[in-house]
């Protein structure tokens, strides 16, 4: 019987600078994936909507329209809406990535970024969601010696029955289940305790500091993003 062939995945790079577009089209191909190109927000969207890549590498300064516009646009467009994204963002937009992660982007990498950054960041984000796609969804989360059962509501860190808030619970149980994703404050505070709870998002911080008390060692997983938020990590 003949090994089965992995997934050749494809990405499209939306930039502007002809100088990126070579380096990540090189190194892309290199490691094996399908690679397409824009050079502007608009012809992004067009060749996104036409192509439906894996994955879009998206820079923010973009002609015309801009990348987060850029990213709106996917999100809203039922075509689009479950394409990852990585923004290629430059120093000093801290409040960009905020916004972009708001609206959905998967991950962010800061300009200047080394090649063998690039392709772990990459690997990452594909990898999370094929292990979704593997598992499905599903009553028992795993990661390490933590184990979270959603339907009894319980989590346990060894044998230990963790005495989690309600809130506490929530919050672990969506970190854990999007681990390695960047999510802002606002957004976990949506997953916890909804959109139309009028609370502040720094209340987040409280639920963090619990939660990594209770989680003893292991809760250096829970990983504070400066500037940004928080996301969950094994170690």
């Amino acid at each position: 019987m003949p090994a089965t062939m992995a997934k050749t995945h494809s990405i499209l790079i939306i930039e502007d600078e002809p100088d990126i577009i070579e380096v990540l089209k090189y190194n892309l191909e290199k490691n094996h994936y399908k690679v397409a190109t824009a050079n502007t927000g608009e012809e992004g969207l067009q060749t996104a909507r036409e192509t439906l890549p894996d994955l879009v590498l998206l820079d923010l300064m973009l002609p015309g329209i801009d990348g987060l516009e850029v990213c709106r646009r996917l999100r809203e467009d039922p075509r689009t809406r479950d394409l990852l994204v990585i923004m290629l963002t430059a120093k000093g937009t801290e409040a960009d990535v905020v916004v972009g992660l708001t609206l959905g982007a998967d991950d962010y990498i800061v300009k200047p970024f080394s090649t063998s950054e690039l392709m772990a960041r990459i690997k990452a984000v594909l990898r999370r969601v094929e292990h979704r796609e593997d598992e499905g969804e599903q009553d028992l989360l795993k990661t390490g010696p933590l184990t979270i059962d959603l339907r009894k509501h319980q989590a346990r860190l060894s044998d230990v029955v963790l005495e989690l808030t309600l809130s506490e619970f929530k919050l672990l149980s969506f970190l854990v289940r999007k681990k390695g994703r960047v999510f802002t404050r606002d957004q976990l505070l949506d997953a916890v305790v909804g959109p139309d709870v009028f609370v502040t998002a720094r209340n987040i911080d409280v639920h963090v500091a619990a939660l990594r008390k209770k989680l003893g060692k292991y809760g250096n997983c829970i990983v504070t993003v400066r500037g940004v938020g928080y996301r969950f990590e094994e170690t």
